[in-house]
């Protein structure tokens, strides 16, 4: 399954995700209040992420069929791939350039690197 999804898919999930779940009429006050979104904008929605295999509207109660990590891992391992050629490296360099990070989220960084270094 692919698990892609545009920005507005991801935001509408974001939504699902937040509030499971939750039925289809306070989906639609929700979309609402967050996105101005019309009721007919938050059917067709439903009903596109539903055929994609990423939400359930089963008697008028919505739930995710995949989990928000899931579809995280995905996006981002896509990104890295799409954008960097797969260098994990090269994209560290391109988002830290200019920046500076905190002694502490150094550290945090080399902790989570080293719990994935191959052994």
């Amino acid at each position: 399954m692919e698990l892609k999804l545009c920005e507005s898919d991801y935001r509408f999930m974001t939504v699902i995700w937040d509030n499971e779940p939750i039925a289809s009429g306070e989906l639609v006050k929700l979309c609402a209040e967050k996105f101005d979104w019309k009721k007919s904008t938050t059917y067709t929605m439903l009903k596109k992420l539903t055929e994609k295999g990423f939400a359930r509207n089963e008697d008028s109660t919505v739930t995710s069929l995949v989990p928000r990590e899931r579809a995280e891992k995905f996006a981002s391992e896509h990104f890295v791939e799409h954008t960097f050629k797969g260098s994990l490296p090269g994209f560290l360099a391109a988002f830290f350039d200019g920046k500076h990070i905190s002694e502490k989220e150094a550290e945090e960084l080399k902790t989570l690197i080293d719990g994935y270094k191959k052994k």
